[in-house]
Order: C-alpha cells, then sequence, then structure tokens
C-alpha cells in the first residue's frame, strides 16, 4: 500500500472535521427524535401541534362603549378576557385556569352557534366585553390601563394562555358552560338557584380557599327610606321596615339567602341583591338610627370557580388542573379542535 502524502493527509483531517463539527453541536439540543430540546421543549412541541390542529376562529365581540363588533382571534381574545377578568399579580396556576375557563366559556358559544348568538340591531355577535358575558380588553386598552406594567403583566398573562393552548373543559363529551365570580362565602353555589336548572359540574361544595380574600366580606349602608325605596322600584312591592327588619326564610345549598320575609311579603335573595346592589346573596343588616347597616360574605353569584379561591390554592401549591377540577366537578379536558372543527373563520 503506497503511504499517503501529508498534504493529503491534512485536507483529509479538515475535511472530516469541518463535516463533523454542525453534528456535534446539534446533538446536545436533540432528542432522539430529532426535536430541538430546550428548557421549554414539550410546552413548544405542544404549541406548535396545537397550532397546526387549530381552525381559524375569530370571535365576533360587541364592544359596549363603542357599540361596534370586533373580530378577535380566538386566542387573542382569550388573553383579553384573562387580563380584565383576572389580577395580572395572580399566582400563575390561577392565571392557567383562568385562561382554561375564558376559552371553554367562549368556544361553548361558538359551537352551540345561533342558539347562542345574540343581535344588537343589525349586529350578529358572540359575546359582550362586560360582565354580561367575559369582560374583555384589546391590547391598547390594557396599554393605557397597566401603563409601564404593560411588557410583564402581558408577557405573564400571555404565557399562562399558552400553556392552556387548545384546551376546553368538557363535560359528556360537550364544552361546559365555565362560570366564575371574584369570591365566595366559604361555599360554592348550585346554577339551579341563579339559573333555575340544575348542572351536573356546577354543584354547591365548600370552599375554604377563599379566607385571604379582600373582598371575603363587605359592608354598605344606606338610609331607611333609600332601602324601602330600592326594593319598591325594583319589585312594586312596597315595604316599611319601621317596625320589621324582615326574616330569612329559607337559604340555598350554599348557604346565601334564598327567601326573605319583610314586612309581611316574600322576597328571592337574588331579587333583593339586584335591588340594593350588593356584592352577593349572603347579607345581613342591622338599623342604625336612620341607617342600615348591610354586610355581605363572597363577591358575585358564586357559581363556578371562585378567582381568589383560584389564587388560594395557586398558592398552597395546586396546579390549574387542580383548580379545574375542584370548582367544575366530573368534568374532563379535550382539544378545542375537535369542536371547533366544524366551523369556518367568521366572514
Amino acid at each position: 500500500m503506497k503511504r499517503l502524502k501529508p498534504v493529503v493527509v491534512i485536507i483529509a483531517i479538515l475535511s472530516f472535521v469541518i463535516l463533523c463539527i454542525p453534528t456535534v453541536l446539534v446533538i446536545p439540543f436533540t432528542d432522539q427524535t430529532g426535536g430541538e430540546l430546550g428548557e421549554d421543549s414539550h410546552h413548544t412541541q405542544k404549541t406548535l401541534q396545537a397550532l397546526a390542529a387549530e381552525p381559524a376562529v375569530d370571535v365576533a365581540v360587541y364592544r359596549a362603549k363603542k357599540q361596534e363588533v370586533e373580530e378577535v382571534p380566538l386566542e387573542d381574545y382569550v388573553v383579553g378576557v384573562v387580563a380584565s377578568e383576572m389580577k395580572a399579580d395572580f399566582e400563575m396556576e390561577a392565571l392557567k385556569a383562568q385562561s382554561l375557563a375564558a376559552r371553554t366559556y367562549i368556544v361553548r358559544k361558538l359551537v352551540n352557534g345561533s342558539e347562542l348568538k345574540m343581535k344588537k340591531g343589525s349586529k350578529e355577535f358572540d359575546a359582550r366585553d362586560t360582565t354580561a358575558d367575559q369582560v374583555y380588553a384589546s391590547p391598547e386598552e390594557l396599554k393605557i390601563r397597566w401603563g409601564s406594567d404593560y411588557d410583564q403583566n402581558m408577557k405573564k398573562i400571555t404565557e399562562a394562555v399558552e400553556a392552556t393552548r387548545g384546551q376546553v373543559i368538557v363535560y359528556n363529551n360537550a364544552p361546559i358552560d365555565a362560570v366564575f365570580y371574584s369570591t365566595s362565602n366559604g361555599r360554592t353555589e348550585d346554577a339551579k338557584v341563579v339559573w333555575g336548572s340544575s348542572l351536573p359540574y356546577l354543584q354547591s361544595i365548600d370552599n375554604p380557599w377563599d379566607k385571604d380574600s379582600p373582598k371575603f366580606t363587605a359592608q354598605t349602608s344606606m338610609t331607611v327610606s333609600d332601602f324601602e325605596q330600592k326594593i319598591y322600584t325594583a319589585t312594586n312591592k312596597k315595604v316599611s321596615i319601621e317596625n320589621d327588619l324582615g326574616k330569612v326564610v329559607s337559604r340555598t345549598p350554599g348557604g346565601r339567602v334564598d327567601k326573605l320575609q319583610l314586612d309581611g311579603k316574600t322576597f328571592k335573595g337574588t331579587d333583593i341583591r339586584s335591588a340594593l346592589g350588593l356584592k352577593s346573596t349572603d347579607f345581613t343588616w342591622v338599623r342604625k338610627g336612620n341607617e342600615l347597616l348591610i354586610t355581605t360574605k363572597g363577591n358575585g353569584h358564586g357559581i363556578g370557580m371562585s378567582q381568589y379561591g383560584a389564587d388560594g390554592m395557586a398558592k398552597a401549591g395546586k396546579s390549574y388542573m387542580d383548580i379545574i377540577h375542584f370548582y367544575y366537578k366530573n368534568v374532563q379536558i379535550a382539544e378545542a379542535s375537535k369542536y371547533l372543527s366544524t366551523l369556518t373563520a367568521k366572514k
């Protein structure tokens, strides 16, 4: 065998090194299937899969102040809802739970189509940007609201939404009515109390996670005459509380006032709350001179997920899945694409 000349050997070695260097650099960053790895590799792969499967769906949002209908991409809409409905300084797992609930709420409306579509004048829309559905704000509005905190808040909210991207909560293979509210009174409420019909996943359960909520209790006061006038305006029933401050006849499964007898007349707790503008239907009052001091416990209707309760659970180390399964009973998590695939992008 002839010996190779030194120059040929050097060229061969250099060629080998040049060819091998890219492979050596890539190996530490790839898994056995050839996918690039990193700190968020599994999340990235999941997001890419969700994006690939996601149909391009917009949400028709009625903007109350502008009296306009705005088409917003689904995931952008979820970001705007989470940013509006939950404080950005809440725990990440609570924000994820809120993201999942918000997406489920609107997906249910989208897949039910005309059944849940609303109309204002000649304009059809899927959701209002108020508490009548879910509060929503655009990036421009959030910049004004958050000011210098916009970038960090938006980064955190977007991360929470992306972590749940493509997921919805289902019961019996259908997206649930994933309602939520601020703070419970220590127990969630049965849907039947407010809406007249019970739902198996929205039952009354003990909820100890709200104890640190700043909205756990509240007080307000009004004159006796204002109290009587508000009741009359809302219910068309005249009452006098000079000698009778009323009596609770029954309470709901969630411990709130179901029926109240006042001046010989019977009222629903929900009617009293609405008439007086109270934070919840778990209320009591005492008279002090010509005024009534009213104390409420909890904030909101009490059905579904408590937002401060979700934050309390997250602070205790619970995951967003733990939170969802605690507040919505016997539900499963499914891919939104399964339900949105029959929809086409609006207009």
